[in-house]
């Protein structure tokens, strides 16, 4: 049963659901005058996240998927940390009450790449400008193989709470293969540094489906990292879409797993996780028991957003930097991409905005089914439908994706609530997909659910 369905669903190329309706239905008549609106439209004291994006690296990996620029100097990422600093000006005069900041999230990119007294002075300014609650969360992605003493050091004073180390996997013909060369001892480094420097939360990212990856270096490579401990784990499925990331021409196809041997790799890596202590968290995350994301899970208030599975709970996230996405109350933002039209928008006085999406109720209760699903394994859809004030019947009607994966037994629906079986929760993102009423117009863009 489960290899007829890698096959059935493998290959389908699906959204991994951290925002509902996704990014490629977002439209540019949400502009910088409705976002604007918007922000104008918060009520005084809401909790609210805001995330930076840094899109410099000093090298490219040929599997990124991020928005990013390759640079060896400084000067472009000091003028952009300057127009950084002037949308944290222009939003937070929109915003013009204090809000009650529980998170702050830095990625990329990679943001460690600036000066530690830039960062410093940009934690200043966020706490400054918006307020950052007493316990908050800041987190960081960091590249270990750049990360210097000072700058874990600056973390450190600077209150960050949580990094996300980027080791994809430790296989040298892997790393070859995807141009990032890491050794285990860089990595460890870079864990040694930040805990020294009072970060207490690490998270580390691992890749599988990369190319001339097996089954046998994604269990080498877990292994190795379980023995230095990070209290999280994230493990993605590579993307390969080179006609969205160029980049990624320069990885050999032929090199790649097929959706059987991705999906043996990500088991064998759960497998390893899990005897080494770590609970699995919804499709792709794994936490030490006491960590606070496990914790959620255990009690059914895990969500899920940009960053992936979080106890984020805030429904506003305020976005910065060029590509970044924001959330308010009323609907999804993007600023500019390219990071030179980012900047021409904000040196002209305006908010970068240019597209975005403007929430109905349908979409509310479509989210919220959704995330119930990539949490939980399991959504009570007439539950869910009455809280939002819909009738839950049409959403099974016709639905022809549903009544495929109820014939292929890998959903059962009883009373109303959807429950994917526990040995073919791999392709939970093909459940979800069953409630998208957005997703055959977004399927190019997206990775394979297996």
């Amino acid at each position: 049963m489960q290899q007829a369905l890698i096959e059935k669903y493998g290959e389908a190329r699906l959204p991994r659901y951290t925002s509902y309706p996704t990014a490629p239905a977002f439209v540019p008549v949400v502009g910088a005058g409705t976002y604007g609106d918007w922000l104008s439209g918060i009520r005084p004291g809401t909790e609210a996240s805001l995330y930076l994006h840094i899109p410099f690296c000093r090298s490219m990996c040929w599997y990124c998927g991020c928005h990013t620029t390759i640079t060896q100097k400084d000067a472009p990422i000091l003028d952009y940390l300057e127009v950084l600093r002037q949308e944290i000006e222009l939003v937070s005069e929109r915003v013009k009450r204090r809000l009650r900041v529980q998170h702050i999230h830095f990625g990329g990119g990679t943001p460690t790449i600036m000066q530690p007294q830039e960062f410093i002075d940009l934690i200043s300014l966020l706490c400054t400008r918006f307020g950052l609650v007493a316990g908050g969360e800041i987190a960081v992605e960091v590249d270990p193989r750049t990360l210097t003493a000072e700058m874990a050091a600056a973390l450190g004073e600077a209150g960050v709470t949580r990094a996300s180390l980027g080791v994809q996997s430790f296989d040298p013909v892997v790393q070859k293969a995807i141009n990032r060369i890491q050794s285990e001892t860089q990595t460890a480094e870079a864990v040694s540094r930040l805990r020294a420097a009072g970060v207490a939360g690490i998270n580390f990212d691992l890749i599988y489906g990369l190319p001339h990856q097996t089954v046998k270096s994604c269990i080498d490579t877990a292994e190795a990292a379980v023995a230095m401990r990070p209290e999280r784990f994230a493990v993605f499925g590579y993307a390969h879409i080179p006609s969205f990331k160029k980049h990624q021409r320069l990885i050999d196809e032929h090199t790649l797993p097929d959706a059987t041997a991705r999906a043996a790799q990500a088991e064998a890596i759960a497998e390893t996780l899990v005897a080494s202590g770590y609970v699995r968290i919804g499709l792709d995350h794994y936490a030490l028991p006491g960590d606070d994301l496990a914790i959620a899970a255990n009690r059914g208030r895990l969500r899920r957003n940009f960053q992936g599975y979080t106890t984020d709970t805030c429904e506003t996230l305020i976005g910065f930097g060029a590509s970044s996405i924001g959330r308010t109350p009323d609907g999804y933002v993007q600023n500019e991409v390219p990071p030179g039209l980012y900047a021409q928008r904000i040196a002209s006085g305006r908010l970068a905005t240019v597209k975005g999406y403007r929430l109905t109720a349908e979409d509310r209760l479509r989210a919220e089914i959704i995330e119930r699903l990539m949490c939980d394994f399991s959504a009570d859809i007439t539950a869910i439908a009455d809280r939002h004030g819909f009738d839950a019947a049409p959403l099974f009607e016709g639905n022809a994706r549903v009544a495929a994966l109820v014939e292929d037994g890998a959903v059962d629906i009883r009373g109303g609530t959807v429950t994917v079986r526990q040995d073919h929760r791999f392709i939970i993102r093909a459940v979800a997909a069953a409630f998208d009423a957005y997703i055959d117009q977004s399927a190019r863009t997206h990775s394979k659910a297996a």
